[in-house]
């Protein structure tokens, strides 16, 4: 990058989207200045918590790379947010001028200068370290047109893709509002009336969560046989009419379990990733009116799965949706602290699929031993016993000696354990 105009056309590349009403900053590692770890939180609208807010993201962001073994040599700050009504691009940056100075000061209290300090707003930029007017004009610069700079070529050669704003990202994620939503909690009251009665009875547990997998495989297979196309919106639009409000009030409910949720979790990658990932998104869209917080759980199922997938950005969105509802939720902050580390999901995946070989070996039926072959019956008179093997005492058929195999009594064999190995 070789001025403010690259550094701020860097910005959604860095990120995987274009960030709204955010700070992010970005650290720079070694001589050459090379793009290291990154933070972003959204920009409080209480001022009087800026000066924390700037010391906690200063300290995260150098303490990472000092944990890592690479301590920044610089910092950039970027501040992103859109105008509002009767506002410009310079009032924003005139507006945001006491955080970005407090975020200097912050990263300069450790010892890490910030090397640019930028404002992103209405399309163009403007520098809070640059004094020269000649190069930072006090109206600001106009962005670079979108695809057209080195940092976009070299995006396109590695693969990288931009998937809009934030804004964007986490309305695709937001529950339904209005006549539809209404309709939808109705449906979530009558599926949690007729609930509390299944699960009161005798394994009643076991029967939901099987229901509710059965159910969840069945959407999956309808998400895949019915692929939508064009925009965000509306190949989400189609995925809300694949599924009625009964049969997402059903599933909602059933994943607040947390075994239930675990054994979901294996649809995370081959052909079941894609569809998996539009159910869960469909099922964070039906949390409607007082069920908001039940959103956690298919918020996280959609981490998890844009994770295995490699699609990291839309991971951190949908993990950062879960923990804005219920910041306790084990499994979302392990998944959000695992990406943010750069862990491989590899090994949860091989889990994940153990777990699944366990439960299908578990439920199936065993094979009918082969019917013992019939011999004559022999006339002669058995001898004297001898001593040795042969004159050991043999227990009754189907008994648990050495090398027996353990039965219920049905001639199936009895299973050590549940196969569960699912975690908060």
């Amino acid at each position: 990058m070789r001025g403010p105009a690259e550094l701020a056309d860097a910005l959604p590349y860095l990120m995987g989207f274009y960030p709204d009403d955010s700070i992010v900053m970005v650290a720079l590692n070694g001589e050459r200045g090379r793009f290291g770890g990154r933070v972003r939180i959204g920009i409080p609208t209480d001022t009087a918590q800026w000066p924390d807010v700037a010391d906690q993201l200063a300290e995260c962001l150098i303490s990472a790379g000092q944990e890592r073994g690479t301590r920044p040599a610089a910092i950039i700050v970027y501040l992103c947010q859109e105008p509002a009504a009767g506002e410009s691009g310079k009032d924003v940056k005139d507006r945001l001028r006491p955080l970005a100075q407090r975020l200097r000061t912050a990263c300069g209290t450790l010892d890490v200068p910030v090397l640019e300090a930028l404002c992103l707003s209405g399309g163009r930029f403007w520098s809070y370290c640059c004094p020269d007017f000649r190069c930072c004009p006090a109206d600001g610069t106009p962005m670079v047109m979108p695809g057209t700079s080195v940092m976009a070529a070299a995006a396109a050669y590695a693969g990288m893709q931009v998937r809009g704003s934030l804004k964007e990202m986490e309305a695709r994620l937001t529950p339904r509002t209005g006549p539809r939503a209404v309709e939808q909690e109705k449906a979530l009251d009558a599926a949690a009336g007729a609930l509390v009665p299944r699960m009161l009875r005798r394994d009643g547990a076991a029967a939901v969560r099987r229901d509710t997998l059965d159910l969840a495989g069945a959407m999956i297979h309808r998400f895949r046989q019915d692929t939508p196309s064009g925009s965000n919106r509306a190949r989400d639009a189609c995925d809300d009419a694949l599924i009625t409000d009964a049969e997402a009030a059903d599933l909602i409910l059933g994943l607040q379990d947390r075994v239930t949720r675990d054994r979901a979790a294996e649809w995370m990658d081959g052909s079941a990733a894609a569809p998996a990932l539009r159910l869960w998104r469909a099922l964070a869209r039906r949390c409607a009116g007082g069920y908001v917080e039940h959103a956690v759980a298919p918020l996280t199922l959609a981490g998890w799965v844009c994770w295995s997938t490699e699609d990291g950005p839309s991971a951190r969105v949908a993990l950062s949706c879960a923990l804005a509802l219920d910041p306790d939720y084990t499994f979302a902050q392990l998944l959000h602290r695992a990406i943010n580390e750069g862990l491989d999901p590899e090994p949860l995946r091989r889990c994940l699929r153990e777990q699944h070989r366990e439960a299908v070996s578990a439920a199936a039926p065993a094979a009918p031993a082969p019917a013992a072959k019939k011999t004559p019956r022999s006339t002669k008179r058995p001898g004297p016993s001898r001593s040795g093997a042969g004159s050991r005492p043999h227990g009754p058929r189907g008994g648990t000696g050495p090398g027996a195999r353990t039965t219920d009594g049905r001639g199936r064999r009895r299973a050590g354990r549940d196969g569960n190995r699912s975690r908060r």
